[in-house]
């Protein structure tokens, strides 16, 4: 824990001094802290952040924002503390880290509570310094892109590894359940760096963590994302949480948000928004090797080629399940991994693979993991363990699983 708490706190104040500062006119008022950072304040994310050692991250963070005398300096320490957030969790993750407090490595949790410890501190922060509103919102930006890994993928140059790139999610549904955890964010968080061997020689992953807020999608931040690096990559996967105790290698995507709530009890059902629109089709296809996948033996959870998706059929008005894929000029309504933001964030890396003309050359498509489930006997979200043996068992179940499928799709 105090190697976590001197490491941060040391890159934290580490400023450079004597940069301008842009300014406006007039300063704004501090905004109040959004829903998804109300929840911080309960006993489980608290407990979470004390027992792996990430209790300590918001508070260095405050200290270090708080020394800044301008935008410049501000935005150096966001970027900064957000990268070093990234780099301890994947260190920590993958047993690279100081050991701190009794929370098992695999857990995604604690980066994604300390997090929302630091997007606070920032809302909410005052400074003597005039702060406009487009300012603090770059600052919140540039710290959710670097403490989610989007600004730190890197591959090797030169000829002689494959690269694959894999994203993963935020825990969600926190007002069902706050100890909720996502095993395609622990899965992102384990892989991100490793090597996996193929028949051809290694592939190295690099991964990313996206939120769960229809804003951030609406504002494109998986387009901005994915972009510099689809073409350069030998295959991609969205990865999320799907289906109890099955994988799902989803076949169709859809172009409809079903607007059931985010993270920020948000959503609007709505055709998906993206650029140029006048050229977006209702669907998408996966172009990962979906047949060699399923037949595959890479772990204890079946895996399946999932075909269905839900449409209004052309002419029609009423939403019909086609279970073998959508029918010629059919409005969708739901591709096969649903209508929530698994089927978006599919939809909007496999149309930019499309739109880069890359469909045939590089496999990408999206898999639904099954759901994490906590042990035998916790299962009260209000009196329940943050944790328990099972729980941590099929987290790191599902993890093995992912690489092993991840295998043998780049061995394809």
């Amino acid at each position: 824990m105090n190697s976590i708490r001197v490491r941060i706190g040391v890159l934290g104040l580490a400023l450079l001094a004597g940069l301008a500062a842009p300014t406006t006119a007039t300063a704004d008022t501090a905004p109040a802290p959004t829903v998804e950072e109300l929840r911080l304040d309960k006993a489980q994310p608290q407990e979470i952040l004390r027992r792996s050692g990430f209790d300590t991250v918001a508070p260095e963070f405050a200290r270090a924002l708080a020394a800044a005398e301008s935008y410049a300096q501000a935005r150096r320490t966001v970027v900064r503390e957000g990268a070093t957030l990234w780099r301890l969790a994947v260190a920590r993750a993958q047993g690279r880290a100081p050991a701190a407090g009794d929370l098992s490595r695999d857990d995604d949790r604690p980066l994604y509570w300390a997090r929302l410890g630091m997007t606070r501190e920032v809302r909410t922060w005052e400074p003597e310094f005039t702060l406009s509103d487009s300012q603090r919102a770059k600052l919140l930006d540039e710290l959710e892109r670097n403490s989610r890994g989007q600004t730190a993928i890197r591959y090797p140059h030169g000829k002689g590894m494959k690269r694959v790139l894999v994203t993963g999610f935020d825990p969600f549904t926190l007002d069902r359940d706050i100890r909720i955890s996502n095993p395609s964010g622990a899965t992102a968080l384990a892989l991100d760096g490793t090597v996996i061997e193929t028949a051809d020689g290694p592939a190295r992953i690099e991964t990313a963590v996206f939120p769960v807020r229809w804003r951030d999608f609406t504002a494109g931040t998986v387009e901005r994302a994915l972009r510099p690096y689809l073409p350069k990559v030998d295959l991609f996967t969205t990865v999320s949480q799907g289906r109890v105790g099955r994988f799902d290698v989803e076949r169709t995507n859809g172009a409809w948000r079903g607007g059931f709530l985010d993270n920020e009890n948000t959503g609007t059902a709505e055709t998906i928004p993206v650029t140029d629109p006048a050229s977006q089709p209702q669907w998408t296809t996966t172009s990962l090797p979906y047949a060699a996948i399923v037949a595959a033996n890479t772990g204890r959870f079946p895996v399946y080629d999932n075909t269905s998706v839900t449409e209004i059929p052309a002419g029609g008005t009423q939403s019909v399940v086609r279970p073998d894929g959508p029918t010629p000029g059919s409005t969708a309504r739901a591709g096969g991994g649903g209508d929530y933001l698994s089927n978006e964030i599919a939809y909007r890396a496999t149309l930019l693979r499309d739109r880069l003309g890359l469909h045939d050359a590089l496999p990408g498509g999206h898999v639904h993991t099954p759901v994490l489930q906590f042990g035998t006997g916790n299962t009260d979200p209000a009196t329940g363990a943050v944790t328990d043996p099972e729980f941590v068992k099929n987290r790191l179940d599902i993890i093995g699983q992912v690489r092993a499928i991840l295998t043998v799709a780049v061995n394809e």
